[in-house]
């Protein structure tokens, strides 16, 4: 896709040629970083909504995000979620000090791939999580299972619980 990849002559040459457009084209717009590609979109009417933030966010594109938010494009849960899969500790603190909620599933994201300083940081900035079992088949980081272990999460090795 023409936004995906920053290509933003095609994606004019085909925005006046007719080819209709949906809030995908902000969402990879966004997931790519390419912000002057989205300031050209959201001129032209492309409309948006919480993916936006969050794909940037998976990619942690720290100034889309902030942009975006602050023209008007909402946040969610899945923003942060998705900052902490990837490890973007910088974006994550950022959306907090806006107020962007959290879940459960931003410790769950950050562990299942191995983010310890980003799950230490959630933990102890309030960030709620689910002490259901944690299979170790989602994480094969050995110090985030420790750690895990340690705060009180029941962790399953091999079908087995290892609390």
């Amino acid at each position: 896709m023409a936004a995906g990849g920053g290509h933003l002559e095609v994606l004019k040459f085909a925005h006046e040629n007719g080819c209709p457009w949906d809030g995908s084209v902000c969402c990879h717009a966004a997931e790519g970083g390419h912000l002057e590609l989205l300031k050209w979109a959201r001129e032209k009417g492309c409309p948006w909504d919480v993916w936006t933030c969050s794909y940037a966010a998976k990619n942690g594109h720290l100034e889309v995000v902030k942009w975006a938010h602050e023209n008007g494009c909402p946040l969610d849960q899945s923003t942060c979620q998705h900052a902490a899969e990837n490890g973007h500790l910088e974006l994550l603190q950022w959306l907090r000090e806006t107020g962007c909620q959290w879940d459960a599933r931003t410790c769950a994201r950050a562990a299942e791939n191995g983010h310890l300083e980003i799950l230490k940081w959630a933990r102890a900035n309030g960030c709620p999580w689910d002490p259901v079992p944690f299979s170790t088949t989602r994480c094969n980081n050995s110090v985030v299972i420790q750690w895990l272990r340690d705060n009180g999460c029941v962790v399953w090795i091999d079908g087995h619980c290892a609390y």
